[in-house]
Protein backbone atom coordinates (compact mmCIF):
# COMPACT_ATOMS: atom_id res chain seq x y z
CA UNK A 1 0.00 0.00 0.00
CA UNK A 2 1.59 3.42 -0.84
CA UNK A 3 2.18 5.85 0.17
CA UNK A 4 3.19 3.57 4.18
CA UNK A 5 1.26 5.45 5.99
CA UNK A 6 -2.07 4.16 4.78
CA UNK A 7 -1.79 0.47 5.75
CA UNK A 8 -1.07 1.51 9.16
CA UNK A 9 -3.95 3.76 9.54
CA UNK A 10 -5.95 0.79 8.21
CA UNK A 11 -4.54 -1.36 10.73
CA UNK A 12 -5.29 1.17 13.55
CA UNK A 13 -1.17 1.07 14.29
CA UNK A 14 -1.24 4.83 13.45
CA UNK A 15 -3.50 5.49 16.18
CA UNK A 16 -1.18 3.51 18.66
CA UNK A 17 2.26 5.61 17.50
CA UNK A 18 0.25 9.04 18.00
CA UNK A 19 -0.37 8.06 21.01
CA UNK A 20 2.83 6.91 22.10
CA UNK A 21 4.38 10.33 20.55
CA UNK A 22 1.62 12.40 22.16
CA UNK A 23 2.58 11.02 25.56
CA UNK A 24 6.14 12.07 24.81
CA UNK A 25 5.04 15.70 24.77
CA UNK A 26 4.04 15.46 28.83
CA UNK A 27 7.72 15.61 29.58
CA UNK A 28 9.24 16.41 26.21
CA UNK A 29 11.99 14.38 24.96
CA UNK A 30 11.47 14.58 21.30
CA UNK A 31 15.00 15.53 20.08
CA UNK A 32 18.42 15.40 21.84
CA UNK A 33 17.95 18.41 23.90
CA UNK A 34 15.43 16.35 26.02
CA UNK A 35 13.61 19.84 27.57
CA UNK A 36 11.69 17.28 29.84
CA UNK A 37 8.75 20.56 30.03
CA UNK A 38 5.11 19.69 29.47
CA UNK A 39 3.99 20.72 26.23
CA UNK A 40 0.87 19.77 26.96
CA UNK A 41 0.11 22.48 29.11
CA UNK A 42 2.07 24.55 26.42
CA UNK A 43 5.68 25.37 29.00
CA UNK A 44 8.40 26.01 26.45
CA UNK A 45 11.65 24.58 25.90
CA UNK A 46 14.44 24.93 23.87
CA UNK A 47 12.20 24.83 20.48
CA UNK A 48 10.38 28.08 21.81
CA UNK A 49 6.98 25.78 20.89
CA UNK A 50 4.54 24.31 23.30
CA UNK A 51 1.31 22.29 22.73
CA UNK A 52 0.19 23.73 18.88
CA UNK A 53 2.58 23.98 15.75
CA UNK A 54 3.29 27.30 14.17
CA UNK A 55 3.45 27.60 10.66
CA UNK A 56 5.44 30.58 8.65
CA UNK A 57 4.01 29.24 5.16
CA UNK A 58 2.62 26.50 2.97
CA UNK A 59 3.29 26.19 -0.87
CA UNK A 60 4.35 24.57 -3.64
CA UNK A 61 8.36 24.51 -3.89
CA UNK A 62 9.85 24.34 -7.44
CA UNK A 63 13.43 24.74 -5.61
CA UNK A 64 13.83 21.95 -3.93
CA UNK A 65 15.61 18.64 -5.52
CA UNK A 66 14.46 18.19 -9.11
CA UNK A 67 13.11 14.21 -7.59
CA UNK A 68 11.05 16.11 -4.68
CA UNK A 69 10.25 19.40 -6.48
CA UNK A 70 9.35 17.30 -9.49
CA UNK A 71 7.25 19.21 -12.60
CA UNK A 72 4.22 20.03 -10.07
CA UNK A 73 5.88 20.87 -7.49
CA UNK A 74 6.15 19.47 -3.61
CA UNK A 75 3.60 20.74 -0.62
CA UNK A 76 5.88 22.68 1.89
CA UNK A 77 4.98 23.48 4.55
CA UNK A 78 7.51 25.61 6.93
CA UNK A 79 7.41 25.40 10.39
CA UNK A 80 8.25 27.83 12.40
CA UNK A 81 11.02 27.29 15.79
CA UNK A 82 13.75 24.87 15.89
CA UNK A 83 15.74 22.81 17.97
CA UNK A 84 19.39 23.69 16.21
CA UNK A 85 20.69 27.21 17.17
CA UNK A 86 22.58 28.05 14.03
CA UNK A 87 24.23 31.08 13.88
CA UNK A 88 24.14 31.14 10.44
CA UNK A 89 20.27 30.26 9.84
CA UNK A 90 19.44 30.29 6.31
CA UNK A 91 15.66 30.11 7.53
CA UNK A 92 15.88 32.60 10.20
CA UNK A 93 13.02 34.42 10.42
CA UNK A 94 10.67 31.57 11.31
CA UNK A 95 13.29 29.13 12.55
CA UNK A 96 15.40 30.84 14.97
CA UNK A 97 13.00 34.62 14.68
CA UNK A 98 9.59 32.41 15.63
CA UNK A 99 7.23 34.12 12.27
CA UNK A 100 4.47 32.69 11.51
CA UNK A 101 1.04 31.88 13.25
CA UNK A 102 -0.45 29.01 15.43
CA UNK A 103 -2.45 26.41 13.98
CA UNK A 104 -5.02 23.76 15.16
CA UNK A 105 -4.45 20.14 13.89
CA UNK A 106 -7.38 20.67 11.71
CA UNK A 107 -5.84 23.52 9.98
CA UNK A 108 -2.72 22.03 9.74
CA UNK A 109 -4.79 18.66 8.00
CA UNK A 110 -6.14 21.13 5.59
CA UNK A 111 -2.82 22.73 4.43
CA UNK A 112 -2.21 18.98 3.63
CA UNK A 113 -4.92 18.67 1.31
CA UNK A 114 -4.80 22.10 0.08
CA UNK A 115 -1.03 21.07 -1.26
CA UNK A 116 -2.08 17.70 -2.73
CA UNK A 117 -5.45 19.14 -4.76
CA UNK A 118 -2.45 21.82 -6.12
CA UNK A 119 -1.13 19.12 -7.69
CA UNK A 120 1.76 18.25 -5.43
CA UNK A 121 3.95 15.44 -5.45
CA UNK A 122 4.28 14.99 -1.65
CA UNK A 123 4.00 16.91 1.41
CA UNK A 124 7.20 18.11 2.71
CA UNK A 125 7.78 18.91 6.00
CA UNK A 126 10.60 21.39 6.82
CA UNK A 127 11.66 21.45 10.07
CA UNK A 128 9.16 18.71 11.90
CA UNK A 129 11.33 17.85 14.77
CA UNK A 130 10.58 19.39 17.25
CA UNK A 131 5.80 18.81 16.39
CA UNK A 132 6.31 15.56 15.20
CA UNK A 133 3.38 13.84 17.65
CA UNK A 134 1.27 17.28 16.11
CA UNK A 135 2.05 15.90 12.61
CA UNK A 136 0.89 12.83 12.97
CA UNK A 137 -2.26 14.03 14.69
CA UNK A 138 -2.44 16.42 11.36
CA UNK A 139 -1.88 13.90 9.15
CA UNK A 140 -4.18 10.77 10.36
CA UNK A 141 -6.97 13.96 9.85
CA UNK A 142 -6.15 14.57 6.65
CA UNK A 143 -6.01 10.54 5.75
CA UNK A 144 -10.05 10.53 6.57
CA UNK A 145 -10.51 12.90 3.92
CA UNK A 146 -8.26 11.36 1.17
CA UNK A 147 -4.65 12.65 1.88
CA UNK A 148 -2.88 9.87 -0.47
CA UNK A 149 0.57 11.54 -1.41
CA UNK A 150 3.85 10.77 0.41
CA UNK A 151 5.48 12.35 3.62
CA UNK A 152 9.01 13.58 3.02
CA UNK A 153 10.56 14.47 6.24
CA UNK A 154 12.65 17.51 5.60
CA UNK A 155 15.22 18.00 8.63
CA UNK A 156 18.51 19.52 10.29
CA UNK A 157 19.41 16.07 11.13
CA UNK A 158 19.45 16.85 14.51
CA UNK A 159 17.10 13.86 16.06
CA UNK A 160 16.84 10.50 18.17
CA UNK A 161 17.39 7.79 16.50
CA UNK A 162 14.29 5.95 18.81
CA UNK A 163 12.40 8.76 17.90
CA UNK A 164 12.80 8.58 13.88
CA UNK A 165 12.11 4.71 14.75
CA UNK A 166 8.44 5.66 15.57
CA UNK A 167 8.06 6.97 12.27
CA UNK A 168 8.90 3.36 10.62
CA UNK A 169 6.28 2.90 8.00
CA UNK A 170 4.89 6.26 8.39
CA UNK A 171 7.80 8.56 6.46
CA UNK A 172 8.08 7.40 2.96
CA UNK A 173 11.11 9.86 2.11
CA UNK A 174 13.86 11.15 4.60
CA UNK A 175 15.48 14.32 3.48
CA UNK A 176 17.88 14.95 6.23
CA UNK A 177 20.69 17.20 6.99
CA UNK A 178 24.37 15.99 7.71
CA UNK A 179 25.75 19.52 8.50
CA UNK A 180 28.79 18.50 10.69
CA UNK A 181 31.60 16.37 11.64
CA UNK A 182 33.18 17.58 14.18
CA UNK A 183 31.45 18.21 17.92
CA UNK A 184 33.61 21.41 18.05
CA UNK A 185 32.43 22.97 15.04
CA UNK A 186 28.50 22.19 15.80
CA UNK A 187 28.74 23.35 19.36
CA UNK A 188 30.69 26.56 18.34
CA UNK A 189 28.22 27.44 15.43
CA UNK A 190 24.74 25.79 16.10
CA UNK A 191 24.97 24.88 19.96
CA UNK A 192 24.99 21.13 19.70
CA UNK A 193 27.83 19.70 20.43
CA UNK A 194 26.29 15.97 19.98
CA UNK A 195 24.94 17.06 16.99
CA UNK A 196 27.14 14.05 14.85
CA UNK A 197 26.63 11.51 17.32
CA UNK A 198 22.57 11.92 17.09
CA UNK A 199 22.71 12.79 13.31
CA UNK A 200 24.56 10.01 12.36
CA UNK A 201 22.95 7.05 14.07
CA UNK A 202 19.23 9.13 13.34
CA UNK A 203 20.32 8.81 9.10
CA UNK A 204 21.30 5.11 9.95
CA UNK A 205 17.53 4.51 11.26
CA UNK A 206 16.13 6.35 8.20
CA UNK A 207 18.30 4.36 5.81
CA UNK A 208 17.44 0.71 7.30
CA UNK A 209 13.37 2.33 7.23
CA UNK A 210 13.62 3.30 3.42
CA UNK A 211 16.92 2.36 2.08
CA UNK A 212 18.80 3.63 -1.42
CA UNK A 213 15.74 6.58 -3.36
CA UNK A 214 13.86 4.55 -5.15
CA UNK A 215 12.95 7.23 -8.09
CA UNK A 216 10.44 6.47 -10.68
CA UNK A 217 10.29 6.78 -15.20
CA UNK A 218 8.96 10.20 -14.56
CA UNK A 219 12.12 11.13 -12.46
CA UNK A 220 10.18 11.86 -8.94
CA UNK A 221 11.03 9.75 -5.60
CA UNK A 222 8.44 7.41 -4.39
CA UNK A 223 10.67 6.32 -1.66
CA UNK A 224 14.17 6.46 0.17
CA UNK A 225 16.51 8.71 1.38
CA UNK A 226 18.15 11.59 -0.51
CA UNK A 227 21.03 13.33 2.21
CA UNK A 228 21.57 17.25 2.58
CA UNK A 229 24.96 18.66 2.66
CA UNK A 230 25.31 22.40 2.81
CA UNK A 231 29.55 23.09 2.63
CA UNK A 232 30.85 26.24 4.75
CA UNK A 233 33.11 28.21 4.82
CA UNK A 234 37.00 26.89 5.58
CA UNK A 235 35.72 23.42 6.10
CA UNK A 236 33.48 23.61 9.37
CA UNK A 237 31.09 21.32 8.06
CA UNK A 238 33.53 18.40 7.28
CA UNK A 239 32.46 17.71 4.30
CA UNK A 240 35.17 14.73 3.52
CA UNK A 241 34.88 13.05 6.90
CA UNK A 242 30.56 13.64 6.01
CA UNK A 243 31.35 11.68 2.64
CA UNK A 244 33.06 8.90 4.45
CA UNK A 245 30.66 8.20 6.78
CA UNK A 246 28.04 7.49 4.44
CA UNK A 247 29.72 5.63 1.38
CA UNK A 248 30.90 3.55 4.72
CA UNK A 249 28.01 3.45 6.85
CA UNK A 250 24.81 4.35 4.67
CA UNK A 251 25.58 2.95 1.12
CA UNK A 252 27.75 4.58 -1.70
CA UNK A 253 24.81 4.37 -4.06
CA UNK A 254 22.68 7.11 -1.50
CA UNK A 255 21.63 10.30 -2.95
CA UNK A 256 23.46 13.25 -1.87
CA UNK A 257 22.44 16.33 -3.03
CA UNK A 258 25.64 19.16 -2.29
CA UNK A 259 24.32 22.47 -1.63
CA UNK A 260 26.51 25.63 -2.49
CA UNK A 261 23.95 28.14 -1.48
CA UNK A 262 25.85 29.35 2.26
CA UNK A 263 25.20 33.10 2.42
CA UNK A 264 26.42 34.74 5.46
CA UNK A 265 23.02 35.67 7.10
CA UNK A 266 21.29 35.74 10.93
CA UNK A 267 24.23 36.34 13.03
CA UNK A 268 27.05 35.24 10.84
CA UNK A 269 28.62 38.49 10.99
CA UNK A 270 29.71 37.94 14.48
CA UNK A 271 32.38 35.25 13.21
CA UNK A 272 34.59 36.18 10.75
CA UNK A 273 35.26 33.38 9.37
CA UNK A 274 32.05 32.20 7.81
CA UNK A 275 31.26 36.11 7.00
CA UNK A 276 31.87 35.44 3.36
CA UNK A 277 30.20 32.80 0.49
CA UNK A 278 32.22 29.91 0.14
CA UNK A 279 35.17 29.48 -2.60
CA UNK A 280 34.37 27.82 -6.13
CA UNK A 281 37.13 26.10 -4.70
CA UNK A 282 35.39 25.09 -1.64
CA UNK A 283 32.65 24.13 -3.17
CA UNK A 284 34.56 22.05 -6.17
CA UNK A 285 36.35 20.26 -3.13
CA UNK A 286 33.23 18.52 -1.55
CA UNK A 287 32.73 17.37 -5.18
CA UNK A 288 35.99 15.81 -5.20
CA UNK A 289 35.34 14.24 -1.81
CA UNK A 290 32.12 12.96 -3.25
CA UNK A 291 34.03 11.71 -5.90
CA UNK A 292 37.18 9.90 -3.97
CA UNK A 293 34.46 7.82 -1.62
CA UNK A 294 32.33 6.74 -5.23
CA UNK A 295 29.24 8.51 -4.42
CA UNK A 296 27.62 8.82 -7.97
CA UNK A 297 24.09 9.29 -7.04
CA UNK A 298 22.23 12.80 -6.49
CA UNK A 299 22.82 16.48 -7.37
CA UNK A 300 25.46 19.01 -7.47
CA UNK A 301 24.49 22.92 -7.66
CA UNK A 302 25.45 23.85 -11.55
CA UNK A 303 26.46 27.11 -10.54
CA UNK A 304 28.15 28.53 -8.00
CA UNK A 305 25.99 30.68 -5.73
CA UNK A 306 23.05 29.45 -7.71
CA UNK A 307 19.76 27.60 -6.42
CA UNK A 308 19.55 25.35 -9.38
CA UNK A 309 20.36 21.76 -9.17
CA UNK A 310 22.39 19.76 -12.33
CA UNK A 311 22.24 15.76 -12.52
CA UNK A 312 21.21 12.72 -11.88
CA UNK A 313 24.87 11.39 -11.32
CA UNK A 314 27.30 14.02 -10.07
CA UNK A 315 30.47 12.25 -11.29
CA UNK A 316 30.32 14.10 -15.07
CA UNK A 317 29.95 17.25 -13.46
CA UNK A 318 33.25 17.10 -11.94
CA UNK A 319 36.00 18.66 -13.77
CA UNK A 320 39.29 17.14 -13.84
CA UNK A 321 41.04 20.30 -14.86
CA UNK A 322 39.26 22.61 -12.63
Amino acid sequence: MYPAYLKLHQNGKLTTIIEESWRILKSCTLCPRRCQVNRLKNELGFCRTGLNPKVCSFMLHHGEEPAISGKQGSGTIFFSGCNMACIYCQNYEFSQQDEGSEVNLEELAYFMLQLQEMGAHNINLVTPTHIMPQILKGLQIAITKGLKIPLVYNTGGYELPEIIKLLTGIVDIYLPDMRYADPEMAKKYSSAPDYPKYNQASVKEMQRQVGVAQIDSQGIIKRGLVIRHLVLPGGISGTEKIMQFIAREISPDTYISLMSQYFPCYQAGQFNEINRRISAQEYLSGQKAMETYGLHNGWVQDEYGMDRYAGINIKPSIKNDA
